[in-house]
């Protein structure tokens, strides 16, 4: 296969490690953030956030050349005569927003001696948001629809969803005028963060992620080892990237985490008529996925149905929405489908973005999802190299269609960044060299990020961390969920310094860590659901 690529030349930078000898040398009289009020639309109910921009390279080999600006925020500790640092904050993606995250975790119920503790700085990474955002140029009636690939049926398929994976990488490098993509990567953002450490005035940093969030965390705790100071790393992809292989953990992390839904189901047969059995609710799914198939309803066919469910086992909230939807189509009923979609009641059409549109919606108008989809683009296919020809994916298709039927055939599927420019550098290798102050939480049915990407950097940091274990199927861990022994294990280690001596199991749990009173329930409720989590 012919590999399109971005125009120009990939700069090659240094690799990723020893970074602590390189790279803190971007400003020798660093410029104090300015803070001030946040952009119209972030954290609107969260006055007290303020927002500041700080410029970095674009280019780290050319620490002196072109600028371009990375919006943080900050909910400052109530209480700074007894503040311990600065809690950076990552949400995920990659392509995720995170200026408004201080607040939210705020409003989720985050324990107040963190809050007390921290400055509490959120960004939006490097091509994001307000942080020289990148474009592809999509459009709302783009046949690219979500960044999780299609499930394919067969090998035709994978053939069918290549040619429009390599246009959409055409058209991303066709798009980039400003010469922004090639630089948009894990290595170059977890150096902006390093610059943010030193315009903040801090020796160290501490640092909250979660999903690809842990993988950033993961690289800044590599490059820059002895500069940071608590690290807790959740739901973890299992390295410094959401490489190919993560992305094919979506195949067995759906099978890990469907019984879950099986039995929410199966108990309220009476009322979703999905199976009375998990055994059967299972059958069921695979039934209607061949239906939808041969007649789809409402634009919906079987790949798109086992996307919606893939996303709705995210967390245990979005099970009846999801059990809803799956209701709907199995009674062809597209009215309902129709009026579904409209009130945004689908759960995957929030999770992920694009699902709502698809070929004639919207006509050609520009694609609210655009940067979304091409900052993600644009992290995953810069950080590791991916294969690029069809017959790699067509096998491995048919593998893990056979492994992992739900949803295997979509997470082995075909990619942009198989027609993607090789990467400027290799991926940040995790040292096992450094402070022990990583603390990795993992559930133990996580659809999106299965255990075993804890398994795989608790393996990696070596003596550096510690790895928790939560029976649990959600997508996220502290504060997210809210386990009380996960919680109190990462509240202790964020405030005190006190990591587990040694891995820790955390056991399924129907109370709650956090013990919100009702006003402050209602208020995590809606958060939580304006996150679709």
């Amino acid at each position: 296969m012919v590999t399109a690529g971005l125009g120009g030349t990939l700069i090659t930078a240094a690799p990723a490690i020893a970074e602590e000898t390189r790279i803190p040398h971007a400003a020798a009289e660093p410029v104090k953030p300015a803070w001030g009020k946040c952009p119209t639309g972030v954290a609107p109910g969260a006055p007290q956030l303020q927002c500041a921009k700080v410029p970095v390279p674009l280019d780290y080999s050319k620490p002196d050349g072109r600028k371009i600006e990375i919006l943080i925020s900050r909910l400052a500790s109530p209480k700074p005569a007894g503040r311990r640092g600065v809690l950076l904050l990552n949400p995920g993606g990659p392509g995720g927003s995170g200026v408004a995250q201080p607040a939210e975790l705020v409003a989720l119920g985050l324990p107040a001696t963190v809050s007390a503790a921290y400055d509490l700085i959120g960004m939006d990474p490097r091509g994001v948001g307000h942080s020289s955002p990148v474009s592809c140029g999509f459009r709302a009636d783009d046949e690219y629809a979500a960044n999780i690939p299609p499930y394919a049926e067969n090998s035709a398929a994978v053939v069918r969803q290549a040619k429009i994976v390599q246009r959409v990488a055409a058209q991303c490098a066709a798009n980039d005028k400003q010469g922004l993509l090639p630089h948009i990567s894990t290595a170059n953002t977890a150096r902006d963060m390093d610059q943010i450490r030193i315009a903040l005035g801090e020796q160290k940093i501490s640092f909250f992620g979660a999903s690809y969030g842990s993988a950033l965390g993961s690289a800044y705790a590599s490059m820059f080892r002895e500069r940071t100071d608590r690290i807790v790393l959740d739901s973890n992809p299992g390295t410094t990237s959401l490489d190919r292989a993560a992305v094919r953990r979506f195949g067995p992390g759906m099978e890990q985490r469907f019984p879950d839904f099986a039995k929410f189901a199966a108990a309220r047969h009476a009322g979703y008529g999905l199976g009375r059995t998990p055994a059967e609710v299972r059958r069921n799914f695979f039934a209607l996925a061949e239906q939808l198939d041969r007649k789809p309803v409402d634009g919906i066919d079987g790949a798109t149905f086992r996307l919606y469910v893939f996303a709705g086992l995210y967390g245990d909230s979005r099970f009846p929405l999801t059990a809803q939807i799956w209701q709907s189509l199995a009674g062809s009923d597209d009215a309902a489908v129709q009026r579904q979609r409209a009130d945004g009641r689908m759960p995957a059409v929030r999770a992920l973005p694009g699902l709502s549109a698809g070929p004639g919606t919207a006509g050609a108008a520009p694609s609210p999802y655009d940067n979304a989809f091409s900052s993600f683009l644009a992290v995953t296919c810069n950080d590791t190299a991916w294969p690029t020809d069809v017959a790699t994916y067509q096998r491995d298709v048919a593998r893990d269609r056979k492994r992992f039927p739900m949803f295997g055939a979509a997470g082995a599927n075909i990619s942009p960044c198989a027609y993607w420019p090789r990467p400027a550098e290799p991926p940040v290798r995790i040292t096992k060299d450094g402070p022990a102050n990583v603390l990795i939480l993992q559930n133990l049915r996580d659809p999106a990020t299965p255990h075993l990407g804890g398994v795989l950097l608790r393996k990696a940091f070596g003596h550096r961390a510690r790895l928790v274990s939560v029976d649990a199927g959600e997508h996220g861990v502290y504060v997210y969920d809210d386990n009380p022994c996960a919680l109190n294990l990462t509240t202790t280690y964020l405030v005190d310094g006190t990591l587990p001596r040694r891995d820790t199991f955390c056991s399924a749990s129907t109370l709650s860590g956090l013990n919100l009173d009702a006003a402050a329930q209602r208020t995590r409720a809606a958060v939580l659901d304006r996150l679709d989590r």
